[in-house]
C-alpha cells in the first residue's frame, strides 16, 4: 500500500519513525546520543510516556543490551547511534546479534543528504558517499538507507518483517539527519500482522524421520538455538517422554531441555558433558533440531569426537535451508520450524501406540555416564580451596540462585565452565554470545535481560578481562535503576587464550595481566570500581563465604559487583576436543582423570 497521501498531515521523519515503533509495540529505545540524531530524540522525547529510552555509555552496550531483550522474551526494541563513531560502535554488537539469531531494529543517523559526498564532519566513506551500511553489511539482514521522508514506511514495514520471518536477525535503518526533522504528507502505516510459520514439513518426511528414529536402538536428539527461538521446549519433552529418546543440547540450546530431566544428557562438543558426547558419538541415528554443527559444539569435526557421520545417519531439521548438510551429510533433511514440527512428530507417535523405545543397554551405559560425570565434580564443587575452585563457583550460584534467575556468560574461561556444569533449567535462562562470542555481552547484555523479565533475578557471570570491556554498564545500571548483579570471575588475565598458548607453545605472552614494572599478577579492585559508579562491591577470597555474599547482593534490590578470586592454574576437563589447524587439536582428558584410562 502506498503511504504517500496528499491528504495526510504533514509529520517529520523522526516523528513517523517514532510512532511507528510505539504502534509495533515497542517497548525500549536503547543508544547514545550524537549530532546526527539530535532529530530524532526530539521525537522520542515527545512521545516518552509510550516509548521509554535508556541513554547508554557505549553503543556496543545498547545493541548488547537489546539482543539479550529479544532472547528473553522474544519481543523486539530498538537502538539509535549517531554518524561516524557512534555507528561504528555497533559492529560488534550486531555481528553478535547474528551470529546468534536474535533480532533488533538500530537506528543510524548519518550526515545530512545535502551534505553526502562532501566530506562532512563523521561522513562515513572517504569515496563512498555516507556508506555505513557497507560497514555492517555482514552483520545485518539488511540495511536500509532511505533519503526521503515518503521513504520510511515502505522501510519501516519491511525492517519488521525481515526481523520476524525465518531465521531471525537484526536490521540498520540508516537515517540521514535531515529525514529525522524534515516533514513529508504520509500516513504512519500500521503493522503487517505476524507471518504464519508453524510449518511442520513435509508430511513424507516426517513418516520417515519417524519410523528411523522408532527403528533404532541408539537414537539421540540434539536441540540447538533454533528449539529455543521456536520456543519448542514442552513439545521436546513431550516427544522425548513417548519415545524415550534422550536430549542432548548444543552449547548455545541450553534450556531447550530442563538439564535435571532423567532425559536430559547436558552439552556437546568441546565442553560437552560425559553423557552427551557419548550418546552423539555412538548413536545410530541422530535428530537435529534446529542446530548449525558449528566447530566448537562439534569438537572442530574431529571424526569420534562428538559425532560419527557417516555411520551415523542424520535427521537434521531447520528453519534456514542454508544449515541443512552445511558440515555433515544429511540422510534427511527437512525444512520446518521446529515446534511445528515436534507436534507432527508428537501426533505420529500418539497414534501409533505401543513402539520400539531404545535399546536397555544403551539407556542404562548414558545414565552410568552422568553418574560417572556427577560423581567427578560433586567433591570438586563442595572443595574448601583457595584461591577458589571454579567448580565450587558454579555451584554456590546453583546453590542460591532461583530456578527462575537469569544467568548471562560472557565470552572466556567461565563461559566453558558454565557450559559444563550449570544446570538450565528453563528455556532462554542461560544467555551468551555463541557465534561471535562477542566479550562485554554480558557485562552490558544483563541490563537488557533485566528490563525484559524485571521480576526474575538477573546475574552475570563476567571474566575479568570481559568485564572490562564493558564496565561502562555499570553506570547505566545505576542511572536507570536496574538491580543486576555481576560476578568477576577474577583469574588475572586472558586465561582461556593463555591456556591455548600454552598448549600449543608451551609459553604465552600479553595473555595475564602483569605490571611491567614487577611482572606481578595485576587486578583492578573491581568492587571498589563498582562503588565509585555507586553499585556495591564486594570482594570474596574464601570459599565460605560465597553463597552469604551472593544471596546479599541478589536481595539488595541495588546494582551489584561480587568479585570472586578464582584459581588461575585450574581448566575444565574435556569429553571433546577442538582444533585450530594446523595446530594438534586437543585430546579429551575426562576419562584419564575419572576413570584412570
Amino acid at each position: 500500500m502506498n503511504s504517500t497521501n496528499n491528504m495526510a498531515p504533514q509529520i517529520s521523519g523522526g516523528d513517523l519513525i517514532v510512532e511507528y515503533l510505539v504502534r509495533e509495540k515497542v517497548p525500549y529505545l536503547f543508544g547514545v546520543c550524537g549530532h546526527g540524531n539530535i532529530g530524532f530524540l526530539d521525537s522520542a522525547f515527545k512521545a516518552k510516556d509510550r516509548i521509554k529510552t535508556v541513554m547508554t555509555h557505549h553503543e556496543q552496550t545498547a545493541g548488547f543490551m537489546a539482543e539479550a531483550y529479544y532472547k528473553v522474551s522474544h519481543q523486539l526494541v530498538a537502538t539509535y547511534s549517531s554518524c561516524g563513531p557512534g555507528s561504528c560502535n555497533m559492529p560488534v554488537a550486531l555481528a553478535s546479534a547474528m551470529m546468534d539469531s536474535a533480532a533488533y531494529l538500530a537506528i543510524t543517523g548519518n550526515v545530512p543528504t545535502g551534505q553526502f559526498n562532501r566530506n562532512a564532519f563523521q561522513e562515513s566513506g572517504k569515496y563512498f558517499q555516507a556508506d555505513f551500511p557497507s560497514v555492517i553489511r555482514p552483520y545485518v539482514k539488511r540495511s536500509f538507507q532511505p533519503t526521503r521522508v515518503e521513504m520510511l514506511p515502505l522501510a519501516l514495514k519491511q525492517a519488521f518483517g525481515l526481523m520476524r520471518t525465518g531465521r531471525p536477525g537484526p536490521v540498520n535503518i540508516d537515517v540521514p539527519l535531515n529525514l529525522f526533522v524534515e516533514q513529508g504528507a504520509v500516513q504512519v502505516p500500521q503493522p503487517d500482522p505476524p507471518v504464519a510459520q508453524r510449518s511442520p514439513g513435509d508430511p513424507a518426511a516426517l513418516q520417515r524421520a519417524y519410523a528411523m528414529l522408532t527403528g533404532a536402538g541408539r537414537p539421540v536428539i540434539v536441540a540447538g538455538q533454533g528449539a529455543l527461538l521456536s520456543e519448542a521446549s514442552k513439545e521436546l519433552l513431550r516427544f522425548a517422554e513417548l519415545t524415550g529418546i534422550p536430549v542432548a543440547t548444543s552449547p548455545n540450546g541450553k534450556g531447550a531441555i530442563d538439564e535435571t530431566h532423567d532425559l536430559a544428557l547436558g552439552p556437546i562438543g568441546r565442553n560437552g558433558s560425559y553423557a552427551a558426547n557419548g550418546a552423539s558419538s555412538k548413536a545410530d541415528v541422530i535428530l537435529a533440531l534446529g542446530f548449525s554443527f558449528d566447530d566448537r559444539a562439534c569438537s572442530a569435526w574431529l571424526p569420534g569426537y562428538t559425532f560419527s557421520i557417516p555411520p551415523s545417519r542424520l535427521i537434521q531439521v531447520d528453519i534456514d535451508a542454508t544449515e541443512i548438510g552445511r558440515n555433515y551429510p544429511v540422510e534427511l533433511g527437512i525444512l520446518a520450524d521446529i515446534r511445528g514440527f515436534l507436534v507432527a512428530l508428537i501426533e505420529l507417535a500418539q497414534a501409533a501406540g505401543a513402539r520400539r523405545r531404545p535399546d536397555d543397554a544403551w539407556m542404562r551405559g548414558l545414565r552410568e555416564r552422568r553418574k560417572v560425570w556427577d560423581d567427578y565434580h560433586a567433591p570438586l564443587g563442595a572443595s574448601a580451596a583457595t584461591p577458589i575452585r571454579p567448580e565450587r563457583l558454579v555451584r554456590a550460584l546453583g546453590n542460591v540462585l532461583p530456578e527462575d534467575a537469569i544467568v548471562a556468560a560472557d565470552v572466556g574461561s567461565h563461559h566453558n565452565w558454565l557450559v559444563e556444569l550449570w544446570p538450565v533449567r528453563r528455556p532462554r535462562h542461560l544467555l551468551q554470545s555463541w557465534g561471535f562470542g562477542s566479550m562485554g555481552f554480558a557485562t552490558s547484555g544483563i541490563l537488557g535481560a533485566k528490563l525484559a523479565v524485571p521480576d526474575a533475578p538477573c546475574v552475570a557471570v563476567v571474566g575479568d578481562g570481559s568485564f572490562l570491556m564493558t564496565p561502562h554498564a555499570v553506570a547505566t545500571a545505576v542511572e536507570y535503576g536496574i538491580p543486576v548483579v555481576w560476578v568477576v570471575w577474577n583469574n588475572f588475565g586472558f586465561t582461556s587464550i593463555r591456556d591455548l598458548q600454552l598448549g600449543a607453545f608451551k609459553r604465552e605472552l600479553d595473555s595475564s595481566f602483569r605490571r611491567a614494572d614487577t611482572g606481578q599478577l595485576y587486578s583492578p579492585d573491581f568492587a571498589s570500581l563498582a562503588r565509585s559508579f555507586g553499585a556495591d562491591g564486594v570482594r570474596v577470597e574464601k570459599p565460605g563465604d560465597l553463597e552469604d555474599t551472593l544471596r546479599a547482593a541478589l536481595r539488595s534490590g541495588r546494582p551489584s559487583l561480587v568479585e570472586v578470586v578464582i584459581d588461575r592454574e585450574i581448566r575444565p576437563v574435556s569429553t571433546g576436543g577442538w582444533e585450530l589447524p594446523p595446530l594438534p587439536p586437543a585430546e579429551p582428558n575426562f576419562e584419564k582423570l575419572a576413570l584412570g584410562r
